[in-house]
C-alpha cells in the first residue's frame, strides 16, 4: 500500500543527516529539531501555533481537554471514521454523538450535524477523510450559530486546502478552533514511528494545550491542570523536517496517481471513483473505490492473488462497534455509512507509484470486475 523505502532513498542524505545530528547532540527529547520542525510547519500551514505531540490520537485528546469540556457534554462526529475520533471522546467521559456521511465524499453530512445538536452539544469534530476537507463553511456557520467548538480531525489531510465562498483559502486543520494531525509512517507527511501535531490560532488555547501535553506544567514541577505526557521525539522531528519541503511534491504524485485511476475506471459500471468535495483539494491519503456492481471481498481476494494489496477503510461504522454500542442507535440509522462499510476498497496510493504499476493495478481491477 505504501513504498516508504523507495521514498527514503530519494532523500536519504537529508534524513540521515538529521538523525545523525540528533544522536550527536543527544537532544532526544524537546531538542532543537522539534523546535525547527514546529516553526517550519507553522510556516507551511499558516497556523499561528503548532504543538508537536506523540501521535494523532493524543492530538485529538489534548484538543478536547484544552476546551475544558465536562463529562456528559456531547461531541458530534461522523460514524464512518477511524476509531480514534470517538475513542478520545469516550475516554474523557464525554458523549459521542455520531452522524451519517455523504455518499460521494464520504465526509460528514452537514445537515445531519444540524439535526444532531442538543442543549448538551459542545463541539463538532469533522473528519477530513481520505485526504479532502469536510464542507467546512456550513459547519463553521452551524458552530457559530450554536456557540460550538470545532476540532478538525485532519489526520489524513495535511496539505489539503479549503476555499470559502469569499475566495479565502485555508489549509486543513487551520479552519476550526483546533486542528489535529498524525505523522504515522503511512501518512502523506509521515515519520518513522509515531508522531502528531495540534494547530490553533488561539494564543490562550495554545498555551493551555502545551501545558496539558507536558503533564499540565508551565513552570517546572508546578502542575496547574491535569495533563498527559505526549511529545514528538527529536529523531521523528528530524525525519519530518527533512520530508516537509517535499510535501507538495508528494501530494502532486498522489494526485497524478489518482488521476490515472480516475481515467482508467471512469467507464466501469461496477465501481465508483472517489467523489470530490467541491470546495476542497484532495491530497489522496487513500484512493477509495465504492464497489457497487461486483463483490467487494471477491475483488479484494483476486487482487491479493495478483500481489496487489487492497484495504477496507473502514469495515464497521462506529455505531456498530462493540465498544460503542448505544441504545440511541440501531442498525439502519446511518444507511450511507453502513453501505460504504460494505463496499469501500482502497487501492495502493503513495508517492512512488509509476505508470507500469498503475497499469497493472487498474487492468487487474477491471478484469476482476468483469468476472
Amino acid at each position: 500500500m505504501v513504498d516508504l523505502h523507495t521514498q527514503y532513498l530519494k532523500i536519504q542524505k537529508e534524513i540521515d543527516a538529521g538523525i545523525r545530528e540528533v544522536i550527536e547532540t543527544t537532544a532526544f527529547v524537546k531538542g532543537q529539531k522539534v523546535t525547527d520542525f514546529q516553526h517550519h510547519l507553522e510556516q507551511y500551514t499558516g497556523a499561528k501555533h503548532v504543538i508537536p505531540v506523540g501521535n494523532g490520537t493524543d492530538a485529538l485528546q489534548i484538543a478536547l481537554m484544552g476546551l475544558g469540556l465536562k463529562p456528559g457534554d456531547e461531541v458530534i462526529t461522523p460514524t464512518f471514521t477511524f476509531i480514534a475520533t470517538a475513542e478520545v471522546v469516550a475516554l474523557l467521559g464525554l458523549t459521542p454523538v455520531v452522524v451519517d456521511v455523504n455518499w460521494e465524499t464520504m465526509n460528514m453530512d452537514t445537515e445531519a450535524v444540524r439535526r444532531a445538536i442538543t442543549p448538551r452539544t459542545k463541539a463538532i469534530v469533522p473528519v477530513h477523510l481520505f485526504g479532502q476537507c469536510a464542507d467546512m463553511e456550513p459547519l463553521m456557520a452551524i458552530a457559530e450559530e450554536h456557540h460550538l467548538y470545532i476540532v478538525e480531525d485532519a489526520c489524513q489531510a495535511i496539505g489539503a486546502k479549503y476555499t470559502f465562498s469569499n475566495g479565502e483559502t485555508k489549509q486543513a486543520g487551520t479552519i476550526g478552533n483546533i486542528g489535529c494531525t498524525s505523522f504515522f509512517p503511512s501518512k502523506n507527511l509521515g515519520c518513522y514511528g509515531d508522531g502528531g501535531a495540534i494547530f490553533t490560532n488561539d494564543d490562550e488555547l495554545a498555551a493551555k494545550m502545551r501545558a496539558i501535553a507536558n503533564h499540565g506544567m508551565v513552570v517546572r514541577y508546578h502542575h496547574d491542570m491535569i495533563g498527559v505526557n505526549s511529545r514528538l521525539d527529536s529523531i521523528q522531528a528530524a525525519v519530518l523536517d527533512a520530508k516537509l519541503p517535499h510535501l507538495d511534491e508528494y501530494i502532486a504524485s498522489r494526485q497524478r496517481a489518482a488521476a490515472y485511476y480516475d481515467q482508467a475506471f471512469k467507464g466501469c459500471g461496477q465501481i465508483l471513483i472517489p467523489g470530490r468535495q467541491a470546495h476542497s483539494t484532495h491530497v489522496f491519503h487513500q484512493y477509495t473505490l465504492r464497489v457497487t456492481g461486483a463483490d467487494r471481498d471477491t475483488l479484494r481476494e483476486g487482487l491479493a492473488e495478483r500481489g496487489i494489496p487492497a484495504m477496507i477503510y473502514y469495515p464497521v461504522p462506529l455505531h456498530q462497534q462493540k465498544a460503542y454500542l448505544d441504545p440511541r442507535y440501531k442498525d439502519g440509522d446511518f444507511p450511507v455509512a453502513e453501505k460504504l462499510a460494505a463496499c469501500v476498497l482502497s487501492l495502493p496510493m503513495h508517492t512512488e507509484l509509476d505508470d507500469e504499476q498503475l497499469e497493472y493495478i487498474t487492468s487487474s481491477v477491471l478484469e476482476l470486475c468483469k468476472k
